[in-house]
């Protein structure tokens, strides 16, 4: 029989903008600390860490947590695109519901470049170009990033499927913004309207503005992760555990359908399924949301895709005010990647750090009142998708 998995202690830095911060491994070393010491356990009790990272050379894990200490332990290196730092989770989460170790640090970071993504190796075939090539097919060639690309069409395609207005993607970023400016951690927490973003500066003409993108961020999160019986055993706080968890990749409709499925739609559906007939734990049942709203464009699909809402329903679900205080789900309280920020290895983790606290009744200005069950969507193209149920 599985191991209950205990969410021990979690810990994040401030997120800034690329240029204000430390370097990654002192961020990430602080992340780690601070994650050690919520669970009040000792870096010599760890057995096992996964460090999260994209863009960085090999063993920078070694390098932040050597700051730590220097214990011996294995230290897996993790990269999975943006569903990095939640992919370190999923094996921490493994090993310890399987026996093969009672306590797990996982720790993500990036010190990010300003500017859209890119890749350091252009002399290969990119992972993306498969992605990029049924944008393509389906939209034909657009002179913008490829990520705008890919999560800018999912939104097109949404538009243009079931009528949804572009002002319904202000709506969501312009609650990102209200949410953020309670989350001392944000990298931006100034208050916008959905009239300031659809005001600015235009990166797809009639589909998104620059605001309605996430900016590069740098900073890092950490977790703790142990058995149910290790922490009785330590006097840890074993309140806030993992009740399922799923990984999926992409299928083979993931090129066959619509852009919504480039983009990962596919991928959280099928995670999301796994997790509610896991966990016994319907979309209904759940308070509080984190999911990976890179794009505002990705936060409306992702509705659809976890079951948060029906299919073609997202529109109707922002005017409601079904994401936000007073609604149905409080969709990322932290202010999200849209606001908090998105340092790629990092933010799985501080998803993680944000539902722990809102379990606990920790969040201060941004607690969700009675949060009992949690849920975290964690995308990467390429691609990977974690979805995550929490609950106390």
């Amino acid at each position: 029989m599985a191991r209950k998995v205990v969410v021990a202690g979690v810990g994040m830095v401030p997120f800034t903008k690329p240029g204000a911060s430390e370097t990654y491994d002192l961020m990430g070393a602080a992340a780690a600390r601070l994650a050690l010491q919520d669970a009040r356990v000792d870096y010599k009790a760890i057995q096992q860490a996964y460090t999260a990272f994209v863009y960085g050379d090999s063993c920078a894990g070694q390098r932040a947590l050597y700051h730590v200490g220097m214990t011996g332990i294995p230290i897996i290196n993790v990269n999975n695109n943006c569903a990095t730092g939640s992919t370190g989770l999923f094996l921490a989460r493994q090993a310890i519901e399987a026996g093969a170790l009672d306590v797990a640090l996982v720790v993500g970071f990036e010190q990010m470049n300003p500017g859209a993504l890119g890749s350091y190796f252009n002399d290969r075939p990119l992972p993306a170009d498969l992605f990029l090539q049924r944008c393509d097919a389906l939209m034909g060639t657009q002179e913008i990033p490829p990520a705008l690309r890919i999560f800018g069409g999912a939104g097109l395609d949404h538009m243009q499927r079931f009528g949804t207005p572009v002002e319904t993607f202000a709506k969501i970023r312009a609650k990102a913004s209200r949410h953020a400016a309670n989350n001392p951690l944000a990298v931006f927490r100034k208050v916008i309207t959905p009239e300031d973003v659809m005001a600015d500066q235009p990166v797809w003409p009639g589909v998104m503005t620059r605001l309605m993108a996430c900016p590069p961020t740098c900073g890092a999160a950490a977790a703790v992760l142990c058995s149910e019986e290790y922490a009785r055993k330590h006097d840890i706080d074993a309140r806030v555990w993992i009740a399922a968890q799923a990984m999926s990749t992409d299928f083979a409709d993931t090129f066959e359908t619509d852009m919504r499925y480039v983009a990962g739609f596919g991928m959280a559906r099928a995670a999301s399924q796994q997790v509610y007939e896991a966990s016994g734990i319907g979309a209904d049942d759940v308070d509080v949301v984190e999911l990976h709203d890179c794009f505002a464009h990705n936060e409306l699909i992702t509705y659809e895709g976890l079951g948060l809402c029906p299919e073609g329903g997202a529109a109707k679900f922002v005017d409601d005010g079904d994401n936000t205080y007073g609604g149905k789900y409080v969709v990322n309280p932290s202010g999200g990647l849209l606001s908090k920020g998105h340092p790629l290895g990092a933010t799985g983790l501080a998803q993680c750090t944000e539902l722990v606290q809102q379990l606990r009744g920790t969040a201060e200005k941004r607690q969700v009142e009675g949060a009992r069950v949690a849920l975290q969507h964690n995308v990467g193209i390429g691609g990977a998708c974690v979805v995550t149920m929490y609950r106390i």
